[in-house]
C-alpha cells in the first residue's frame, strides 16, 4: 500500500533520514520505534512531504508520490501529530475542516459519527479550548478520520498524556483501525505500546534502519521484510 526505497534527506553533511526503504501491507499495523532524535518523526513528514527528500521515493499503491499534489497526498496519508494542533472554534469545525477544503460538507450525522467512534458523543459544539489532552487528541484523529485517508500515520499520539488518557486512546486507535481496515504506521518510544498495537516493529537508529521484526501481536503481514515491495 505504501512503501518507502531509499529515502534520504540531508542536512549539510550529516544524514536526518538515510536510504530507508520499506513497505506497509494494507489493513497491517506496524511500529516505529527509536532513540530520542533518531528520525522517527523526520521519516513520518517525509512520507507526507511535509519536507523533501533529498533521494529516494514513497510509492503510493504502486503511484511515485511526487507525482499527486502534496493536498491530495496528505488526504490519502493522514497525520496525527504528537501534539493537536486544532483550529479555534468548535469540535465539528475541526472535523469538517478537511473535506471542507475539497467543497464537501459533513452533515451533522457524519460530524456526529465520527465522534461517537471516538469516545466523544454529543461534543460537536464543546469549543476547543474546553478540551483535555486526550479529549483533543481524539479529535485530531476524528478529523484526519474525516478525510477518509488509505494509510494512517501516527506520530507519538499518546506520549503527552497521562495514563489513563493514554489508554483511551489507545483504545479509539486500535478499534478504528480495525474498523477501517487502514493501513497504520505508528512511530512511540514506548516498546510495550509497540508490542500492543502492532504486528511489525521497525527499529531506526542515525537515520537508518536497524531492525525489523514481528511483535507479539503477530498482524498479517508481519513477517514480510522491511524492504520488501507491496
Amino acid at each position: 500500500m505504501l512503501e518507502a526505497r531509499g529515502l534520504s534527506r540531508l542536512a549539510g553533511d550529516r544524514a536526518i533520514v538515510a536510504e530507508v526503504s520499506f513497505g506497509l501491507e494494507q489493513g497491517t499495523v506496524t511500529a516505529l520505534t527509536g532513540p530520542s532524535g533518531s528520525g522517527k518523526s523526520s521519516l513520518l513528514r517525509l512520507l507526507v512531504r511535509l519536507d523533501e527528500p533529498t533521494g529516494g521515493t514513497v510509492l503510493l499503491d504502486g503511484a511515485d508520490y511526487r507525482n499527486l499534489p502534496p493536498p491530495v497526498l496528505r488526504r490519502r496519508v493522514g497525520l496525527v501529530l504528537q501534539t493537536p494542533f486544532l483550529f479555534a472554534g468548535t469540535v465539528a469545525d475541526n472535523v469538517r475542516f478537511g473535506p471542507a477544503q475539497r467543497g464537501e460538507r459533513l452533515s451533522d450525522a457524519d460530524v456526529d459519527g465520527l465522534l461517537a467512534r471516538m469516545g466523544l458523543a454529543g461534543f460537536g459544539e464543546r469549543t476547543v479550548d474546553r478540551l483535555s489532552g486526550g479529549e483533543a487528541q481524539r479529535v485530531s484523529l476524528a478529523r484526519t478520520l474525516a478525510n477518509r485517508p488509505e494509510v494512517l500515520l501516527l506520530d507519538e499520539p499518546t506520549s503527552a498524556l497521562d495514563e489513563s488518557a493514554r489508554g483511551e486512546v489507545e483504545d479509539v486507535v486500535r478499534a478504528t483501525i480495525a474498523d477501517r481496515e487502514l493501513t497504520c504506521l505508528i512511530v512511540t518510544h514506548d516498546p510495550a505500546q509497540a508490542e500492543r498495537l502492532a504486528g511489525r516493529i521497525l527499529s531506526i537508529d542515525r537515520g537508518r534502519l536497524v531492525g525489523d521484526r514481528s511483535s507479539a501481536a503477530r498482524a498479517p503481514g508481519a513477517d514480510r521484510p522491511a524492504e520488501a515491495a507491496v
